[in-house]
């Protein structure tokens, strides 16, 4: 069975503020609102380098993101996408273009 690696954060104060807006954007009470502003910023769901440089993250977190090491991007990646994925199914349909692969 696949196990995956389990990476240690390089810079922990800078990962923290990263996740914290990314959790702060999939709270329950904001996810719509921030999917409401990916679609209007014509840009899909997984697009996470252009969600971040659009500042639907917050104007601190492209800035934060940059600062960390290689795996700790791409660890922002992972979790990024999995909160995606995570998202109500209720709101996923109603943000059905937002989330489509064309």
């Amino acid at each position: 069975m696949f196990e995956q690696a389990v990476l240690a954060i390089q810079d922990e104060k800078t990962f923290a503020e990263v996740q914290k807006a990314l959790e702060a954007a999939f709270a329950r009470q904001s996810v719509e609102g921030f999917l409401s502003s990916v679609r209007k910023h014509k840009l899909r769901a997984r697009q996470f380098e252009a969600i971040l440089a659009s500042g639907l993250l917050g104007r601190e977190a492209p800035a934060k993101y940059a600062e960390l090491g290689d795996s700790d991007r791409g660890q922002i990646r992972e979790r990024y996408l999995r909160m995606v994925e995570q998202v109500d199914p209720a709101i996923r349909s109603k943000f059905l273009k937002v989330y489509a692969y064309y």
